[in-house]
């Protein structure tokens, strides 16, 4: 896979960052547990000039407080997507990037589109069978599981900016 294009990461959160499963309160409040080394791989990334979005049809306000705390801002954090393919379209044009140049994770039907899309298109291992179909790569590793450290990392070693400045993780962190 030629990884030299890619500029920017883009993800889907249930079944991604999460393994899907969804805890819920009486107000109608769910939550999830994510992987801290996913969490830290986003870091990474945004520590070293990556631009990283969130497209998600979740729309509980604790996303947007755990990417942000990762660095991205709050503007990349896509909630409620009802069509990705359109706010994936709208993270490219705001950032000026092309397609080609986003990695971009998604694990159900939603996010069919936007892998075939983007420059290349991971799904996690417990992805549903129509999206492993269209993947251009399907991670050993589940959602929430290290789907995403592993291709982050793998892209960022590649390109030679998988690189970790205590002082810089001081600063933004």
């Amino acid at each position: 896979m030629d990884y030299s294009k890619i500029k920017a990461f883009a993800f889907d959160i249930d079944g991604v960052m999460t393994d899907g499963g969804l805890f819920g309160d009486l107000n109608g409040e769910f939550f999830r547990t994510y992987d801290a080394k996913d969490g830290f791989a986003v870091r990474m990334a945004t520590m070293n000039g990556y631009v990283v979005g969130v497209i998600t049809g979740g729309s509980s306000l604790s996303i947007r407080a755990r990417f942000k705390a990762c660095g991205i801002p709050v503007e990349d954090i896509y909630l409620h997507s009802r069509d990705k393919m359109e706010d994936f379209e709208d993270f490219c044009r705001r950032h000026d990037l092309l397609p080609e140049n986003v990695m971009y994770f998604g694990d159900d039907v939603p996010d069919m589109a936007v892998i075939q899309a983007c420059g290349i298109g991971v799904c996690p291992a417990d992805a549903m069978p129509d999206v492993k179909a269209v993947a251009d790569y399907v991670s050993p590793f589940p959602g929430g599981k290290g789907c995403i450290r592993e291709c982050f990392e793998t892209v960022m070693k590649a390109q030679g900016r998988w690189t970790f400045d205590t002082g810089v993780y001081k600063k933004a962190f």
